[in-house]
């Protein structure tokens, strides 16, 4: 296998974007939704599957478009090709306020496992499919569920996660804990499973859940501070109920402190 060589710049500080350049032939693949803006030159394409080399033939695009339909995502990606002479730019902006992660998968022995919502966009002939839990546990109380997505190939890929981003080197025998939906991804060799959090009070009203994720050494851990699901999960609690009014917050005196700040809606 055989990724498209891409440079690339990232900009931005909480809500990036990556600015990919194409050399003649050079392609790149992205999910739906993810585009911004590219040179006149390049060429746009819908595909079955993630356009991987070894995705040849009907049935292996077939395949190849039913693995991403069990992460949750479309049958379809879109390949951004330049066809004309020269290098051509083209750019992938983040989906809510986080960081783009860079990866290089030459340097992970060719496979990256991350949330199946991180995933950006990729060189041509980096393959995106699924990786299944081997552990009954992880599948039934995981929160994110018990697939998730693995990146393959020797090229560049890109992810995003939510807020600010952690890393975490692990040593062979090292357990790193975290909420489920705070992880970004981790490289191969680390193993992951699920913990219960353990007790009646923190079962019962300690509010984070009823399970750990439990991260084991060796390998490199990516965690975010803000997944989208805890984003989404605020904002609508946040949001107008019932009646279409707010809930006053953040002032003891409700609604007649929204008047008095000029907030007058009705």
């Amino acid at each position: 296998m055989n990724a498209h060589e891409i440079d690339y710049q990232i900009f931005g500080e909480e809500m990036q974007y990556v600015e990919l350049e194409l050399d003649p032939s050079e392609a790149v693949i992205a999910e739906a939704g993810n585009f911004m803006m590219m040179d006149n030159g390049i060429r746009m394409n819908t595909i079955f599957g993630d356009g991987s080399a070894k995705d040849e033939g009907f049935l292996g695009k077939v395949l190849g478009a039913g693995k991403r339909l069990l992460t949750g995502e479309s049958l379809f990606m879109t390949i951004f090709s330049n066809e004309i002479e020269g290098k051509k730019k083209i750019s992938f902006a983040s989906p809510y306020p986080g960081k783009i992660l860079p990866i290089d998968l030459t340097r992970f022995n060719g496979k990256f496992i991350c949330q199946k919502d991180a995933f950006l966009c990729a060189a041509k002939g980096v393959s995106i499919g699924i990786e299944f839990s081997k552990k009954l546990g992880r599948g039934l109380f995981g929160g994110e569920g018990f697939i998730m997505q693995k990146v393959e190939g020797d090229g560049m890929a890109f992810v995003h996660a939510g807020g600010t981003m952690a890393t975490k080197e692990l040593q062979p025998g090292e357990k790193l804990k975290v909420d489920t939906g705070c992880i970004i991804g981790f490289t191969q060799d680390v193993d992951y499973d699920i913990e219960f959090v353990g007790g009646i009070k923190n079962t019962i009203f300690g509010g984070e859940g009823l399970f750990f994720a439990t991260l084991t050494g060796p390998g490199t851990v990516y965690i975010q501070s803000l997944p989208f699901s805890r984003l989404a999960s605020r904002i609508h609690q946040a949001a107008p109920q019932g009646g279409g009014k707010d809930k006053g917050e953040g002032s003891i005196l409700g609604g007649l402190g929204d008047m008095m700040s000029g907030d007058n809606r009705f």
